[in-house]
């Protein structure tokens, strides 16, 4: 087993959807920090443009929603990993009566059988003491219309790391839960409310001030790092959680 170390000097970062917010941000993180970074994407002009950015060693196009490209990338991948990060393609929002099933069907797939799918394959493949890391998110917490969707995969995440971190040991499994973090995909999603939110952000947040993906790439770079740390969710939120609602 790996002693506790802050360096990740030397060793192999994987960044699955590194070409923007939260992945890159960790991307440019490990790699500030001495690591050989690869990172994967969907986009190919966004993932090559993000890697000449981050100084990464190769960038290689996926399809999460397909178990073959999937396997294919890992097959790509260097013979032993030492960390890998799974980032989130963010929130599913809609009320039960408006709720479309194949949709639903396939961001449940994606969100719950996909990270069975990232666990399994790092058998074997990430070095003991090294380490898988989720996004997962805290916005559903709190039940609502609309928010069902968001809310099982926020449940789910939960199981699935802590049961993974026993299955798959020594190497560790967390989840990092994210609020509001004010990335590109955020500001897709809010249009033009989104100088609004942050607005409303700073003012009643504890922090005083939004997070940014800066914030929760520092926690999952800390959790690749820290070897005492495994199965369990970190909250990144600002506080938001403690704002009644």
């Amino acid at each position: 087993m790996s002693e506790p170390t802050t360096s990740l000097a030397g060793q192999v970062v994987v960044v699955m959807g590194g070409s923007a917010g939260i992945g890159l941000e960790t991307a440019r993180l490990a790699r500030a920090n001495g690591a050989r970074v690869i990172i994967t994407g969907r986009d190919r002009e966004r993932l090559e443009k993000a890697a000449v950015e981050v100084g990464a060693e190769s960038a290689l196009t996926v399809d999460l929603d397909d178990s073959a490209d999937v396997e294919r990338v890992f097959g790509e991948l260097p013979e032993q990993l030492d960390h890998i990060l799974m980032g989130g393609s963010g929130p599913f929002y809609a009320p039960l009566a408006e709720l479309d099933l194949q949709e639903a069907e396939r961001f449940i797939n994606q969100h719950l059988v996909g990270s069975l799918r990232i666990a399994r394959l790092c058998i074997g493949r990430v070095r003991a003491g090294g380490s898988l890391t989720f996004i997962s998110g805290t916005g559903a917490r709190r039940p609502g219309v609309g928010l069902m969707l968001a809310a099982i995969a926020t449940a789910a995440q939960s199981a699935i790391v802590a049961n993974a971190a026993v299955e798959i040991a020594p190497v560790r499994v967390n989840t990092v839960a994210a609020g509001f973090v004010d990335t590109p995909l955020s500001a897709r999603l809010l249009g033009d409310q989104l100088e609004e939110r942050r607005a409303q952000l700073r003012a009643t947040l504890p922090i005083g001030r939004v997070v940014g993906p800066e914030d929760v790439a520092a926690l999952v770079v800390h959790l690749m790092t820290n070897t005492a740390l495994t199965g369990a969710t970190y909250d990144v939120d600002g506080g938001q959680q403690l704002i009644p609602g």
